[in-house]
């Protein structure tokens, strides 16, 4: 946020601000957004494990992932790839 801010002349605080008018959502809700996007592709297009999926997308632990992606999308992330079976 703050590389983005910089280049938009802009501080942290008041792009962020502007962000939730604008959309309504804060910084991290986009940011989690993008996340599960990214998420829902790789399991529906990979066979690798959730666990070096979540890992790829940042997750030190791969049940931090898990309860993430299940509050946004209301199903687990292994329940999400068997619907692709």
């Amino acid at each position: 946020m703050v590389d983005l801010s910089a280049a938009l002349h802009l501080t942290p605080s008041y792009l962020s601000s502007l962000l939730r008018v604008l959309t309504g959502k804060s910084t991290q809700q986009h940011l989690q957004d993008r996340i599960i996007e990214r998420a829902k592709e790789r399991l529906s297009l990979e066979d690798a494990p959730v666990g070096e999926i979540a890992y790829g997308l940042g997750f030190d632990y791969s049940q931090s992932f898990s309860k993430l992606f299940k509050a946004r999308t209301g199903v687990t992330p292994s329940a999400f790839r068997r619907s692709f079976e």
